[in-house]
């Protein structure tokens, strides 16, 4: 049967025009004016039960887990059990979900969803009939294989024992790792995953579809890895799962990571306050901030500048075992320009007998200076650091202009600035460019159409996902070169915005 909704409306008074108008709107789109009413919730939570069935016609409950933590309504940490639900209130969810399998004669591990109100009232969204993404947080507290368990009623066997009598023990979390920048609208990343690799952690388990070297395509969803762990409480989990993501060392594209590590460490999910929209709430962008060590930074992008130093040391044909910086003459600073995602950042050296002086700052500053620094080893792949009686061991990865870098206070992505930039590498003023590979779904505008600051021109489509370019300020469209159905790869000039009345594009492709 078709129908329509009409979103959400603030109050019974205000629901009668907004009826009316989705119900024109259904019997002009699909010739019928059938419209649905459900409740609004606020401050739900997203709680589901897992269900297995066998062909015998029994059902078990296998206990909640929660998955409120998502993002454009896809979840990206869950846990078992859920820290809303307490044993009351756990027998009705489950009750309500083996009902709902039971009266369709369900056979196989499937999951029935609820949104949960601060009240303990729960509603019913939709059952999903196959083993989800976040199966392990359930298998990890209740010690079952449901992999197994699908097999084993897939062949005719009744439901075993210690499915039957399963219970909880102890408490999982899990964190889905994807290829994407949340600080930048979810942007996917693609590419070369130059270096993957996990922390061994007791307590800690890792699924991944990826390893050091796979290269990630923008045809499929984004994520990398499910990274679950168990603790005896749900403190030690998040803990265990914090020090697996913040060790792990995920080289080559942007991931979430950082995100996963500043929700797992906020208030509300550390007193278990949370609900659907608590990225809504909460920026992504400034909750990594938050938690980023405010040392960061100026100690990787000295450790950074040290091992391309030494890179370099160790490539030079001569004077190769001279120590770091080493010179017979005074010399000015050796200065190094670098990016931390949009943050400009130099590093300026000064060699001389004593050792070596560290600025750190904004270019075209005086910078910060790095006072009490010892370098205790520079080599390309690792600096040791002593900074005010502190010591950094800061592991270096490089790959062409991407330098990663990790180390106890975090990981951090520099790409390094050229000195001598080549001439001709602007673009024009106004180019908007991809800012992924993937194919052109829509163009909204022709060239000479006027446009308005934020105004979709072209949507692209990449990861199953969409990302509209916009106007980045009022003006015309002078050049357009995207054309729906063609595969645009990253920095492609999909279009051109100037002033009305203002220059064209410059046919050299350089910035007028």
């Amino acid at each position: 049967m078709a129908g329509a909704g009409c979103g959400s409306c603030a109050s019974p008074a205000s629901s009668g025009n907004a009826v009316a108008g989705a119900r024109r709107e259904a019997e002009s789109a699909f010739g019928d004016g059938t419209v649905f009413l459900e409740r609004y919730v606020e401050s739900s939570r997203h709680v589901e039960v897992q269900v297995l069935g066998d062909t015998h016609g029994d059902v078990a409950g296998l206990f909640e887990r929660e998955c409120s933590i998502q993002r454009r309504h896809q979840k990206i940490i869950e846990e078992a059990p859920s820290p809303a639900v307490d044993a009351d209130l756990r027998k009705r969810m489950i009750d309500a979900a083996v009902a709902a399998a039971e009266a369709i004669a369900y056979v196989g591990a499937g999951t029935v969803e609820f949104l949960l109100t601060p009240e303990g009232e729960f509603f019913f969204l939709e059952m999903n009939t196959r083993l989800q993404v976040e199966h392990p947080v359930t298998e990890m507290v209740t010690g079952l294989d449901l992999v197994r368990a699908q097999l084993s009623v897939a062949t005719g066997a009744p439901l075993s024992a210690a499915v039957r009598n399963a219970g909880i023990v102890g408490h999982a979390v899990e964190a889905r790792v994807y290829a994407e920048d949340p600080a930048a609208g979810w942007l996917p990343s693609t590419g070369a995953l130059t270096r993957f690799e996990f922390p061994e952690i007791d307590g800690v388990r890792v699924d991944a579809g990826y390893r050091s070297g796979s290269v990630v395509s923008p045809h499929y969803d984004p994520m990398l890895a499910k990274v679950i762990a168990y603790g005896e409480d749900r403190a030690e989990a998040t803990r265990l799962l914090v020090a697996a993501l913040r060790g792990a060392r995920l080289h080559g594209l942007t991931t979430n990571r950082d995100l996963l590590v500043a929700i797992l460490s906020h208030p509300e999910f550390e007193s278990g306050a949370t609900d659907t929209a608590f990225l809504e709430r909460h920026e992504p962008a400034v909750l990594q901030e938050a938690t980023r060590h405010p040392d960061l930074v100026a100690v990787h992008a000295c450790a950074a500048a040290l091992a391309m130093l030494a890179e370099q040391r160790a490539a030079a044909p001569v004077a190769r075992h001279a120590a770091l910086g080493w010179s017979n003459a005074p010399l000015p600073p050796l200065r190094q320009g670098f990016t931390a995602g949009s943050e400009p950042v130099e590093v300026a050296l000064t060699f001389d007998r004593a050792g070596v002086a560290v600025t750190v700052g904004a270019p075209d500053t005086d910078g910060t200076p790095l006072d009490g620094l010892t370098v205790l080893g520079a080599e390309p792949d690792v600096v040791d650091l002593e900074i005010a009686g502190l010591r950094h061991i800061v592991a270096v990865d490089r790959h062409g202009s991407r330098v990663e870098t990790d180390s106890a206070l975090g990981s951090l992505t520099l790409i390094e600035q050229p000195r001598l930039p080549e001439p001709g590498a602007h673009v024009a003023v106004g180019s908007l460019v991809a800012p992924m590979p993937g194919s052109v779904v829509r163009v909204h505008v022709s060239a000479g159409d006027p446009v308005t600051a934020g105004q979709v021109l072209v949507v692209l489509e990449a990861m199953k996902m969409e990302h509209s370019i916009t106007a980045p300020t009022d003006g015309v469209v002078a050049e357009l070169n995207a054309s729906e159905g063609a595969q645009v790869d990253t920095g492609t000039v999909l279009a051109v915005v100037t002033e009305p009345g203002g220059p064209g594009p410059d046919p050299t492709g350089e910035a007028p």
